[in-house]
């Protein structure tokens, strides 16, 4: 944003329309976005939007921003972290080992069975 504004001030200094640097500094205040409202009525209160440079005003947004984007970052991981996963249970339950010996069991005689009708 900062690169596209200091572009038109450009070409309008080329066409001899100048600003003052408070003019400029009460533009950039001016067209940013709702969301950075507060960071704007934190500036405006707290320092001389007359004495205040370009500059000084761009590092200030640039650190907002940057601390914005490490907030919402911290929020995604802490969304991932909160994820439920389960895991299966490697313990069998009494009744499944139960279902297991009879079905073994089942299996056994069957076996047998078959082995005498093949030879009886």
């Amino acid at each position: 944003m900062f690169v596209r504004f200091t572009n038109i001030i450009n070409s309008l200094q080329s066409l001899n329309k100048c600003y003052t640097n408070s003019e400029m500094v009460r533009k950039i205040l001016r067209c940013l976005p709702k969301s950075w409202m507060p960071k704007v009525t934190a500036i405006e209160e707290a320092k001389d939007l007359n004495t205040l440079p370009l500059e000084e005003l761009l590092g200030s947004l640039m650190t907002h921003e940057i601390t914005i984007k490490n907030h919402e970052d911290d929020e995604e991981q802490d969304k991932k972290k909160k994820k439920v996963i389960a895991f299966k249970s490697s313990i069998a339950d009494s009744s499944e080992e139960d279902s297991d010996d009879e079905m073994a069991l089942i299996t056994r005689r069957f076996k047998k069975y078959l082995a005498k009708k093949k030879f009886g």
